[in-house]
């Protein structure tokens, strides 16, 4: 199993959780991001830095991505093209999206998107928490040890 990190806009909070279980359970990290991220000297953890546009970093994850495989994503669409190919999906908050769930969110992403377009509502989501990193840590943790790895 290899972890993917859609890392552009993921949480630092996030990443050295994953660099720490990446280290401990000698797995293989992705960090997929269209800028240079500062990561530890480690042959587990690497970085695939794509070119700069919408969606190359989800493209190549996807791409690259097989059954299996963990994806961490706050990115609804990319999660779904995920799931799609049998991978595990998980956002920073904890989350975890499956074949089950995915379409509610993505209809609830379309809503949301749709309503501030309109200016009927205004604003994204809260800001990232010590209970959103609490949630992120038990449920990748919970997997690693349902995978046994």
């Amino acid at each position: 199993m290899k972890i993917y990190v859609d890392a552009d806009a993921c949480p630092k909070a996030v990443k050295e959780i994953l660099f720490r279980a990446v280290i401990r359970k000698q797995l293989e990290l992705i960090m997929v991001a269209n800028q240079v991220l500062q990561l530890p000297p480690h042959p587990n953890i690497k970085m695939l830095q794509v070119n700069k546009g919408f969606d190359e970093a989800d493209n190549e994850i996807i791409r690259l991505i097989t059954k299996g495989d963990l994806l961490i994503t706050a990115d609804i669409p990319l999660a779904s093209s995920a799931v799609e190919k049998e991978a595990l999906v998980i956002n920073p908050r904890g989350k975890i999206y499956t074949r089950e769930n995915i379409k509610q969110e993505l209809a609830t992403r379309d809503l949301m998107a749709h309503l501030r377009d309109n200016l009927e509502i205004r604003g994204g989501p809260a800001p990232y928490s010590d209970k959103d990193k609490t949630a992120f840590a038990n449920i990748l943790d919970k997997i690693l040890t349902k995978l046994k790895v």
